[in-house]
């Protein structure tokens, strides 16, 4: 049998840049849609930014828009919103991440956007909703700050911080496919499309939710599975700490590079193994302890024993240690060590992807596996790369046209 993909046959209508919108459309494309990106005839701005070739597309750009089929159209024109009507008029799911009411300003409200195609499903991803906020501009790091997620992060004698982890953008982008999937669902039952709205902050906020559940068990007391020895009003930051039901700590190996660690977590059940392997098995039946109730107190000095063992063996031995008497734990990997991991390779998760100018690069693969819609990662589009093929083959534009929309730059 030959192989399908889940969205076979839907037609995305990308009008999307820099990180929160190309991340969703381009799982969309994973997933089998035909993403059609729509660009200004300049282009997403994250191709020229970062570049770490001259006068290539930037990595920031390829490894957002893989498996995607580029257009050039200025949306100013008169020409250029009766084509835009015409591929609202032949796509399933448009999604635009441009600041508040800049495709109500082209002309395209939702009413009219949904009277061209009253099937189509309007996907918007914003900074914030509707209130004080709604016109502050938003970046990764602004969500972070009002989602819940830099308050949280950090050691408590420290400033907020940032997570790596691409929340904001990315993790708002996986939340607007997750609605436009819906959408596309439910239209099957209704006939009808309809508006998706995805905030970053509220987004960020849905993946800080832990965070609120302490908040309000804060009111009852102080939070015992926290290290914290002060607590006031606020959920504080913690550290490395899970903040779970089993408290786990990032905790030192040798040589003591930067991520030369092992997270570690101590489950009941886990104390003894841990107590022998760190040479101190007299601590397994010390009731000092011996209970999780008697260890919460300690926990600084718990994961201080465990580092004074830990930090004299290379991380990959400590994993080794750990693993073969079932404590959970994992080592801190480096990018450089994720770039290189053949695990990852092997589920194709970082991936390798020819490019017609820079030549390959590396990327990170669809987290989405599907038995039955396997995915082919395959290299961004180049500006306008699709212009022929959609314009003409699709929209039935004339060779002379499209040379005349491209002079009078419309294309």
């Amino acid at each position: 049998m030959t192989a399908t993909k889940a969205l076979e046959g839907i037609r995305v209508l990308d009008m999307t840049h820099v990180q929160s919108g190309p991340s969703a459309t381009q799982l969309l494309a994973w997933l089998g849609a035909d993403v059609v990106k729509l660009e200004a005839p300049t282009g997403d701005i994250t191709r020229k930014q970062l570049r770490d070739l001259p006068d290539v597309d930037s990595l920031y750009f390829t490894m957002l828009n893989c498996n995607k089929r580029s257009i050039t159209l200025n949306t100013k024109t008169e020409r250029g919103k009766e084509l835009l009507t015409e591929l609202i008029r032949r796509s399933d799911v448009m999604v635009e991440n441009f600041g508040p009411g800049a495709v109500d300003r082209m002309g395209f409200t939702w009413d009219r956007i949904r009277e061209i195609n009253p099937r189509i499903v309007y996907a918007s991803i914003k900074g914030f909703g509707e209130g004080p906020y709604t016109n502050f501009k938003a970046y990764e790091v602004v969500a972070q700050a009002m989602g819940g997620s830099m308050s949280t992060t950090g050691f408590e004698d420290g400033p907020p911080l940032a997570t790596g982890a691409q929340i904001g953008d990315s993790g708002t982008g996986i939340h607007a496919v997750a609605g436009i999937l819906a959408a596309l669902y439910q239209r099957e039952n209704t006939g009808r499309g309809q508006r998706v709205n995805v905030a970053m902050q509220h987004a960020v906020l849905n993946l800080c939710r832990v965070k609120l559940r302490d908040q309000q068990r804060l009111a009852h007391g102080p939070l015992a599975e926290y290290p914290n020895e002060d607590f006031g009003t606020e959920v504080p930051r913690s550290g490395n700490a899970s903040g779970g039901g089993q408290p786990g700590w990032a905790v030192k190996c040798a040589p003591g590079g930067p991520n030369d660690y092992v997270y570690v977590i101590v489950q009941p059940v886990g104390w003894k193994p841990v107590s022998e392997l760190i040479g101190r098995p007299e601590l397994a039946d010390d009731p000092e302890w011996s209970t999780p109730e008697a260890r919460l107190p300690k926990l600084n000095k718990m994961f201080q024993l465990i580092e004074e063992w830990s930090s004299t063996l290379p991380k990959w031995e400590v994993l080794e240690k750990l693993n073969a008497h079932n404590i959970p734990c994992g080592p801190i990997l480096s990018t450089k060590e994720i770039i290189e991991d053949a695990s990852l390779a092997a589920n194709e998760m970082v991936v390798k992807v020819p490019h017609p100018e820079r030549g390959e690069f590396v990327t990170v693969g669809s987290p989405l596996k599907l038995s039955d819609s396997p995915v082919d990662v395959t290299s961004s589009p180049l500006l306008g790369e699709h212009n022929e093929e959609v314009f003409i083959g699709e929209l039935g534009l004339g060779d002379e046209e499209l040379r005349l929309l491209k002079s009078n730059g419309v294309i």
